[in-house]
């Protein structure tokens, strides 16, 4: 399974549609996760043209997206991988522990809010932001993540540029 995790898209303002990178990616994948701060419903119905979504509510994200099914967090099994998602994983020092007390069944912990890609694990789980497409803030470049499950592993986590 390939799933390509996105955050931070923050529509209309950054996201006016997909952009063209950020799409190639997604025409490939069996799943999109979507860290919240979508700010707009019409860009997680424009992402499940290319695979079924799902998102969680971030901290910018209104009614509609609440409306269109984003709980604040979210467990879900993606090929035996048990996958745990959250917008806001706090402070970062402590935050694999907090997130293994948040999501003690988890394996991986998708997250954004900061706009900063990364890949860590500790404390017997593994978080991985992977950034914004569309607002890369401090960062070189907008990002996003690929993951690639199999058998209840994952076997590889990239995160790749985007912008």
């Amino acid at each position: 399974m390939r799933a390509v995790a996105i955050s931070d898209t923050h529509a209309p303002r950054r996201w006016k549609s997909c952009p063209p990178r950020v799409a190639e990616h997604l025409r490939g994948a069996d799943v999109i996760l979507h860290a919240g701060d979508v700010c707009v419903a019409s860009v997680l119905d424009e992402l499940a043209q290319y695979a079924p979504v799902h998102a969680v509510l971030g901290n910018n994200d209104g009614q509609d997206v609440a409306d269109w099914g984003a709980p604040e967090r979210l467990e879900l099994d993606l090929d035996g991988l048990a996958v745990a998602m959250v917008h806001d994983s706090g402070r970062t020092l402590g935050r694999t522990a907090r997130m293994h007390a948040w999501f003690p069944g988890a394996d991986l912990v998708v997250f954004g809010h900061s706009h900063t890609p990364m890949d860590e694990t500790g404390d017997g789980v593994r978080v991985f932001n992977p950034g914004s497409p569309t607002d890369r803030r401090r960062e070189p470049h907008g990002t996003l993540g690929l993951l690639d499950i199999r058998d209840g592993r994952l076997v590889r986590a990239r995160i790749v540029p985007v912008t």
